[in-house]
């Protein structure tokens, strides 16, 4: 398989012959690239389809919505302070997060409970950003599906074959952009502002370059998937699927909503 970006497609168990399976796009060659680290499924267990990650995913999903509605409701009414919301949730999903990467097998219980501390921490800093630019919570979320729904497209139809150039191009410029806010972070704390995150040109500049490569991280996050399928994993996989295809889904949504208050601004 070839390797990605995502730490939650990282740990993967190797297939166990159960066949080709249909997935998100066209039938490629099986092809190794490092292979699935892990344990092989056990005899007898049902290997994962196209619908056991949709399914997964949406749960997952509608989870982490229903949850930051409520908790942007309470953090925009006052009833809840919004801090008393945003760090809880983003302790326990960072916490849980590892848990689940470094665990390196599936778990519903921890993928849920990451769905739902996500869902607080969105929800509060959705409320933040909500309070000041109005209207901007929905245009973030309508931005992020449409941004998820066009690289699903684009995978499905093979406008942009995952290959392994490819791949290594996304994990490189991934890891740049990360390096770069970590330091922009650390400047930061000794007042140094690089204009990375100022709301200027180069924030909105930096902004656009971050959102795209977090759209491209989704082919990887598709194939990664696709991959799980053709190899015939156990089921119980698509919960691990459905974690790492969130963090993607988290990590645009947060960007978006942070370039649209740029945009926002006077």
């Amino acid at each position: 398989m070839r390797t990605t970006s995502n730490p939650a497609f990282r740990n993967l168990p190797t297939g166990g012959g159960y066949g080709s399976y249909a997935g998100f796009g066209q039938q490629y060659e099986a092809q190794q690239y490092g292979g699935y680290q892990g344990a092989p499924p056990t005899t007898g267990e049902r290997p994962i389809t196209i619908d056991d990650v949709v399914t997964k995913t949406a749960i997952t999903l509608a989870t982490t919505l229903v949850v930051g509605l409520v908790s942007a409701w309470l953090a925009l009414t006052g009833q809840v302070p919004v801090y008393g919301l945003l760090l809880p949730g983003l302790i326990v999903g960072l916490v849980v997060s590892l848990i689940i990467i470094f665990k390196r097998t599936p778990s519903a219980p921890l993928v849920m409970t990451y769905a739902v501390a996500e869902g607080v921490f969105l929800g509060a800093i959705t409320a933040v950003f909500e309070a000041k630019f109005p209207g901007i919570a929905w245009q973030a979320i309508l931005g992020t599906f449409g941004v998820f729904g066009a690289m699903l497209v684009v995978y499905k139809t093979g406008a942009i074959r995952v290959t392994p150039r490819l791949t290594k191009w996304i994990i490189g410029a991934t890891v740049g952009v990360a390096v770069l806010m970590l330091g922009n972070l650390l400047l930061g704390l000794f007042g140094v502002n690089s204009g990375l995150r100022d709301g200027g040109a180069l924030a909105i500049v930096f902004s656009l370059v971050v959102i795209g490569i977090a759209a491209f991280n989704f082919l990887l996050d598709f194939e990664s998937a696709n991959e799980m399928i053709r190899s015939g994993v156990p089921a119980k996989w698509a919960w691990w699927a459905a974690f790492g295809l969130m963090t993607t889904l988290v990590w645009l949504y947060l960007e978006i909503l942070r370039l649209l208050s740029y945009l926002q601004r006077d």
